[in-house]
């Protein structure tokens, strides 16, 4: 196996059982745009080409692993040399599946830009350190971000990946979520939401009143004694869209 670069967090899922299951998760139809989010190695991206997907673009960017993936024939891919976090998605079509084993030290940045490109991406499947991954599901104490997401998709956890399944071994478990695109999300402006989130869970521990004028919090119908993991997505947004009137 090529060497792997520590400073881009590369670890390598080498289990086909596991690859197996990512890609059912993905629900790939016949002739289905499919991007995924390093292709690393090509184990996922040998294994999404067994699907009858009818066009594969594999986002990568260590150069070398480019020239391994591009080595792969089969003329329904595409290897980019790419930045995942700010690659437009939707440059490749109106209606595109992505999936990806996102490395840690860059996985919210691209969660964040597939939020940006959710107007052509229904479907998402990606693994992520089981800590983001449980918080992103709503299993432990939400965050901004994962108020941000759920605000744009449905968000389950379909499983979790123990490190002896990756080269090299990571030092954590990961989780599997897949995100589902929401038809109703009522929200337009991504800056000022995403502004609205991180200033209010900026201070999480205090309570909405001492983060929030009391008047707007009084008009969105919040318990001005609630702290912001307390609140519901429904009361975010209600708080939000009053903040912003």
């Amino acid at each position: 196996m090529r060497r792997l670069k520590k400073e881009l967090g590369q670890h390598i899922l080498v289990s086909g059982g596991v690859l197996r299951r990512l890609v059912e998760f993905l629900e790939v139809s016949e002739g289905d745009t499919v991007v995924e989010v390093g292709g690393g190695t090509g184990n996922l991206t040998r294994e999404l080409l067994r699907t009858r997907l009818g066009r594969l673009v594999t986002l990568e960017v260590d150069g070398d692993m480019v020239k391994e993936l591009r080595k792969i024939e089969d003329n329904r891919l595409t290897v980019l040399e790419a930045d995942a976090t700010a690659f437009d998605l939707c440059s490749l079509g109106e209606n595109v599946k992505v999936i990806g084993n996102l490395p840690y030290n860059v996985a919210s940045l691209i969660l964040e830009n597939t939020v940006r490109c959710r107007s052509c991406v229904p479907l998402a499947i990606f693994t992520f350190q089981k800590e983001v991954a449980l918080k992103l599901t709503g299993k432990t104490e939400p965050g901004w971000l994962t108020l941000f997401v759920h605000t744009f998709y449905r968000v389950e956890y379909m499983m979790s990946i123990p490190p002896k399944f990756f080269f090299p071994k990571p030092r954590v478990e990961s989780g599997v979520v897949r995100l589902r695109r929401r038809e109703d999300a009522g929200v337009g402006d991504l800056i000022s939401y995403k502004r609205f989130l991180t200033r209010v869970f900026s201070g999480k521990k205090k309570k909405i009143k001492n983060l929030i004028p009391q008047d707007i919090v009084n008009r969105a119908g919040i318990d001005p004694d609630l702290r912001p993991h307390q609140l519901s997505l429904e009361e975010i947004l209600r708080l939000y869209n009053v903040l912003e009137r």
